[in-house]
């Protein structure tokens, strides 16, 4: 069974730095792509960034350049390194795969950003 769990989220200052984990199992993790997505109340759920199985990512414009997602295969872990957070970056914070045709999901960490 595919289980999926995000840590790290918690309240940090315009400007501040914080550090998601996700670790998987049930998976080969080290075969799949994997994604971070946030949701705010009374919006869709976005993709912020995805990374390969060989590395390679992508952010949202919005996040470029201030967030750095990872992989660590050994640890079967996802990381999102994020900082210079802005209010509008708080949400929820959810890890996500997609494994024989469903995607699976965490259950999110919140990120606050407020002074």
């Amino acid at each position: 069974q595919v289980h999926l769990v995000e840590s790290g989220g918690g309240l940090v200052q315009p400007g501040g730095s914080l550090r998601l984990s996700c670790h998987a199992s049930g998976i080969n993790f080290k075969i799949h792509p994997m994604n971070w997505y946030r949701q705010t109340p009374g919006k869709e759920r976005e993709l912020v960034a995805n990374i390969s199985s060989a590395g390679s990512s992508n952010y949202v414009v919005s996040v470029k350049d201030r967030f750095t997602i990872s992989r660590n295969n050994d640890r079967a872990t996802l990381y999102l390194q994020m900082n210079d957070l802005r209010p509008d970056d708080a949400a929820v914070y959810y890890c996500n795969v997609q494994y024989k045709g469903k995607p699976y999901w965490g259950r999110g960490a919140q990120v606050t950003v407020s002074s």
